[in-house]
């Protein structure tokens, strides 16, 4: 502590007295921390240093990580989200559709390489009924009663409820009798309607979001927190959707984990099409760290994992924002196919070995957990992996066993056919 003392000694009083009081457990308003969003320099590593701090007080030396499939069961979408790289409309080529088989398939072989959970997000494929999704769970779950499903973006939830005339409550209901676990908290970006109209128009509303991630917690199935940042927000914007995330886990303790989300503008269609004026390129390598560390110092008390996209920040990058307020690596995924078709170049697939060698450098104890953070296996911090790999280390060539997302658009075998909707649970199907 004297060192930390002596770093926070050098730097702007104000700066200073923030952090100061970070350090003693006093709650960090948006309005205090505007200021921490521009620092550079010794500030900056003074802030890091403060959010490592905290880290280690309130989440401990562990480094997390789980190990888990994405299937992306398809990429035809209603919607045409400004932002979005994935999606397709339903005449394009390049449409797929995965059915319940080719997805119970898929599931399966991660099950059999340890993957504790699988993660089901999509586009919102027309001519589906909401019945597809409850379908689903209940076929995995069958195949696999002891696999955690962690499905369904608050977007699809409001999607499917809608087609099936169902209040969003009972449709959750139904989804769990079915066997779902969580539910990802993506589709947030930045919570403000503002924002979200110039980025993504006719998209899940912030109260709507609020609505589905509210009544899931009521429900008891927890979910993860997230944000989008790097485009055309404000720090001030940034700030205020971490404060609104910090009172929703006040009310309902139902957040597993928060992961900021880096912007991936490469194949954005705002990007490409110059569709929105004032729109950035994403955050730079600075901004990344800074909003980890500010993560750390607002939600840590309430939300106490942090976690690192290492398909949005690169493996290297996320190492260091282990030093920075992060204590959780996600998962191996596999598959990865929306950061992906955005341009991102960082792979689909991590191995539990290559966590922890990431871990192990950084000083941490690595733990593989479930989707709940429960710990699964300990590993020693000093101690290199034996010759007893998990089968997913055996793994050389992931495009080859797994397949690619530039291979799946390219398939005819999955290609997405437009049908009425019928009682058939898996109209997708593929026709003899």
């Amino acid at each position: 502590m004297s060192s930390l003392t002596s770093l926070l000694d050098g730097i702007d009083r104000e700066l200073r007295a923030t952090l100061a009081a970070c350090l003693d457990g006093k709650e960090l308003g948006w309005r205090r921390a505007l200021p921490l969003c521009e620092a550079a320099g010794r500030e900056l590593i003074a802030l890091c240093a403060v959010a490592d701090a905290l880290r280690e007080r309130q989440a401990g030396d562990t480094v997390s990580y789980v190990v888990n499939r994405n299937i992306n069961f398809t990429n035809v979408c209603v919607k045409s989200c400004r932002f979005c790289a994935f999606s397709r409309d339903h005449r394009s080529e390049q449409a797929y559709f995965l059915d319940v088989d080719e997805v119970v398939r898929r599931a399966v072989e991660a099950r059999e390489l340890g993957a504790t959970e699988v993660c089901l997000q999509a586009g919102l494929a027309p001519g589906v009924g909401g019945r597809y999704y409850v379908e689903l769970c209940r076929a995995l779950k069958r195949a696999l009663p002891g696999l955690h499903l962690h499905a369904f973006s608050p977007e699809e939830i409001k999607y499917g409820a809608r087609l099936e005339g169902m209040p969003v409550r009972a449709f959750l209901e139904e989804l769990k009798e079915a066997g779902l676990g969580s539910l990802p908290g993506t589709s947030a970006e930045v919570l403000d309607d503002a924002v979200r109209a110039r980025i993504a128009p006719g998209r899940i509303t912030t109260e709507e979001w609020l609505n589905v991630v509210g009544t899931a917690h009521e429900l008891g199935i927890p979910t993860t927190s997230t944000l989008m940042f790097g485009h055309v927000e404000t720090h001030a914007e940034r700030l205020r959707h971490l404060e609104l995330l910090r009172s929703i886990q006040r009310e309902t303790c139902g957040f597993t984990e928060f992961v900021p989300l880096s912007f991936v503008h490469h194949e954005a269609p705002m990007t490409l099409r110059e569709l929105v004026p004032g729109l950035r390129p994403g955050p730079t390598g600075n901004d990344v760290i800074r909003l980890f560390a500010i993560s750390r110092l607002m939600l840590g008390e309430s939300i106490r994992n942090i976690q690192v996209s290492w398909v949005k920040e690169g493996l290297r990058q996320a190492q260091w924002l282990l030093s920075c307020g992060a204590n959780d690596l996600g998962g191996t995924l596999m598959n990865e196919s929306i950061s992906t078709s955005a341009g991102a170049a960082h792979g689909q697939l991590v191995t539990p070995s290559a966590l922890r060698r990431l871990i192990r450098d950084a000083g941490r104890e690595p733990a593989e957990r479930t989707t709940l953070y429960r710990i699964v296996r300990r590993f020693e911090r000093d101690t290199p992996d034996g010759p007893d790999l998990d089968p997913l280390d055996r793994v050389r060539s992931p495009d080859a066993v797994f397949g690619s997302y530039d291979t799946l658009v390219k398939s005819s075998d999955f290609r997405f056919r437009l049908r009425r909707k019928t009682a058939n649970p898996n109209p997708f199907a593929s026709e003899d």
